[in-house]
């Protein structure tokens, strides 16, 4: 029927931004782009941003819920704001300066269904250095994916570069950073007494000691505190970042949302960037702060690149599996396939790493 409209209902995970939208039946599937640039990186946490292609979709909250629940996050010389949740920090959408365009998150809607939304391009996956998320979803519903970028000499090929660090003791560190460095500190390198601690040693990578364990997480409350399909998380106890961050997780503009008991969510509260999950459990035995925490990858500045490879292995299993494919199963079908390919290029098999620190 011509003019017939289906309405699609969005929440983040703290439910403080909780809307509606009408679009065109005509219009489905909304077409979603996987941005890759290092503003969309550096406010999310996350590898890349998931957005409709579509501007024209204006949100309609449903109250309580209301546009004040928003953080908006201006970057010099943009045409567009980055909004989240205050609360959670959940991105929400690219917002035109007169308000008036949207350019929506996609996983924070509840149904992402091949009806309803198709993932159809990469772009910008060259600001990654080593194309990041794009390595491995080359695929999508069997067909490979289209990655766009700028040509050479355009200023918006430009790469945000990044340089190695050193700490006071001469040893390198690996700089995590925000987009507007509200939020920022150095990692450290696996130590002995790493290795030698029962639990804290399962944070190591097998087949390389320098390197730390690395995750992708497809679960429903890390995209729906992030606003994207899926969070990289590099696992490590708090005394290993420079400066130490505390229990607290007190440090710069990290603001805390204890999503559930025992479970706290860190992230920037000026731009929005995801910065750390943490929880009680992982609070073990010994001399330092031993807590560990993930470290979302989408912030660290490695000069190799955005999977930081020189200082992460990667597991080549998905973390919380049914929940990503029962969310997105064509998203899901393609990374799987993708990052088992990926990590057997990289080492030369699989890995399905244990990353358990003594939780129940």
């Amino acid at each position: 029927m011509a003019g017939e409209t289906k309405s699609l209902e969005a929440k983040c995970l703290c439910g403080s931004v909780h809307f509606t939208v009408d679009v065109p039946v005509a219009s489905l599937p909304l077409g979603v782009n996987l941005c890759h640039c290092s503003v969309c990186r550096y406010t999310s946490g996350a590898p890349c941003m998931f957005r409709t292609q579509d501007q024209g979709l204006k949100p309609k909250f449903i109250a309580p819920s209301s546009e004040k629940n928003l953080t908006s996050y201006a970057i010099g010389g943009a045409d567009c704001t980055y909004d989240f949740c205050s609360t959670c920090g959940c991105h929400i959408a690219g917002v035109s300066l007169d308000r008036e365009g949207w350019t929506l998150s996609t996983s924070v809607f509840q149904d992402h269904g091949p009806d309803k939304f198709r993932i159809k391009t990469h772009v910008f996956s060259d600001s990654a250095k080593d194309k990041g998320l794009a390595q491995a979803l080359t695929h999508y519903d069997g067909v490979e994916l289209p990655d766009w970028n700028p040509p050479k000499d355009d200023p918006r090929a430009k790469v945000v570069g990044a340089e190695p660090e050193v700490g006071e003791d001469g040893q390198d560190r690996l700089r995590a950073q925000c987009h507007c460095g509200g939020v920022s500190f150095t990692i450290r390198r696996p130590t002995q007494e790493i290795y030698d601690h029962e639990l804290l040693r399962n944070a190591v990578s097998p087949v390389d000691p320098s390197k730390w364990k690395a995750s992708w997480d497809l679960c429903d409350d890390c995209r729906l505190c992030n606003g994207t399909h899926l969070v990289g998380w590099a696992f490590l106890p708090l005394s290993y970042c420079e400066p130490e961050i505390k229990s607290d997780l007190k440090i710069g503009t990290l603001k805390v949302h204890a999503s559930s008991p025992g479970v706290q969510r860190g992230f920037c509260g000026t731009c929005g960037a995801t910065v750390l999950f943490a929880c009680d459990a992982r609070k073990l035995p010994g001399p330092g702060n031993w807590q560990v925490v993930d470290i979302a990858t989408g912030i660290l500045r490695a000069p190799e690149g955005s999977m930081a490879d020189n200082w992460l292995t990667w597991r080549s299993r998905l973390a919380w599996a049914d929940s990503g494919r029962r969310y997105d199963g064509l998203f899901f079908e393609g990374l799987e396939q993708g990052m088992k390919k990926l990590v057997v290029a990289k080492v030369g098999r699989e890995l399905d790493m244990d990353i358990s620190f003594g939780e129940d």
